[in-house]
């Protein structure tokens, strides 16, 4: 049975979480007034195109496990997508260029989901009114779109701009960082998902190597 300790600490933990995610997105509303500008890393010391500096540390690394919600309350975990290219992207509906980029990223996962392409869109809204009342905007949506409540992102994360895209290949390591959004930057994250499919479809078709006799 666990102790009263164990849980309060528990509780304790989660409602950290909860304050750092409430306090990413108030810290980005005003830093960034959510970032117009997209920035890039694809690995080591990487820059921005436009000037900015890019924080790179995550690429070459497994993506974390991160746990959220679907919109129908549902858990889905970051790993159960393993084995598909993922284009995990991080927005808030009071974030402009999150509006501007997520219905560009839709385009995009009808036009790579049969080549093994999975967009995750995980909204940062402490409210989920707000993130159904957006995507109300549209009848249709194909990416797949979930909630963080608990700050799942904030903790683990912890992007330094809204939106920020992580573009994770089929063995779960991230690949290319976008921070901020300009409608140039969707192109950009369109080819790198397209490469990692297209690798994934060169190893397939590939005929195996013969044995030594």
């Amino acid at each position: 049975m666990r102790s009263r300790a164990s849980g309060d600490g528990a509780a304790t933990r989660g409602l950290r979480a909860i304050a750092r995610a409430t306090a990413l997105g108030i810290a980005l509303a005003a830093s960034f007034g959510c970032a117009t500008g997209g920035s890039s890393a694809t690995g080591g010391a990487a820059t921005s195109a436009r000037g900015g500096g890019a924080r790179a540390d995550e690429v070459g690394k497994p993506a974390p496990e991160i746990v959220v919600q679907r919109l129908n309350g549902k858990p889905l975990a970051l790993s159960s997508l393993r084995g598909k290219v993922v284009l995990l992207d991080v927005w808030a509906s009071w974030c402009g260029p999150c509006k501007q980029e997520l219905p560009m990223l839709d385009a995009i996962a009808g036009r790579l989901r049969g080549r093994g392409v999975e967009i995750l869109a995980i909204s940062i809204d402490q409210e989920r009114d707000n993130v159904l009342k957006f995507l109300g905007s549209r009848t249709h949506w194909s990416l797949t779109v979930a909630h963080d409540p608990g700050g799942a992102i904030a903790e683990t994360l912890q992007p330094d701009k809204m939106p920020t895209s992580y573009v994770i290949d089929r063995a779960g390591v991230i690949r290319y960082v976008n921070m901020g959004f300009e409608p140039s930057d969707a192109a950009v994250i369109e080819q790198r998902l397209a490469e990692l499919a297209g690798e994934s479809e060169t190893a397939s078709a590939s005929p195996p190597a013969r044995r030594a006799r």
